[in-house]
């Protein structure tokens, strides 16, 4: 009766463990993607090894010959505004675009 009251217990303790984990990996994420006036890879390495540091973003892709950034973000961490500002402080010029 013991041994089946701890392989009880053990059960329920790796069911709630393992909930909280599964939760984690369904949060929700948002995409966005920013026309920047970068010109060389020397400007698209920049925003990769400066954007990519922000808070909440999960993935970062910079296309030289589109001319674009597209972020995708936690929106419980940070906004559109605040990544867009982000681009700005590397002295791009930086706008939304309707690609999403």
């Amino acid at each position: 009766m013991k041994t089946i009251q701890i392989l009880a217990l053990l059960l329920f303790m790796s069911v709630t463990w393992t909930l909280p984990a599964q939760s984690k990996q369904t949060k929700k994420t948002k995409e966005v993607t920013f026309a920047v006036n970068m010109h060389c890879h020397s400007c698209q390495l920049r925003i990769e090894k400066n954007v990519s540091w922000e808070k909440g973003i999960k993935d970062l892709t910079v296309n030289l010959e589109k001319k674009t950034v597209t972020i995708i973000y936690d929106p419980e961490k940070t906004t559109e505004e605040k990544l867009q500002k982000a681009i700005e402080k590397l002295d791009f010029t930086c706008e939304l675009t309707g690609d999403d």
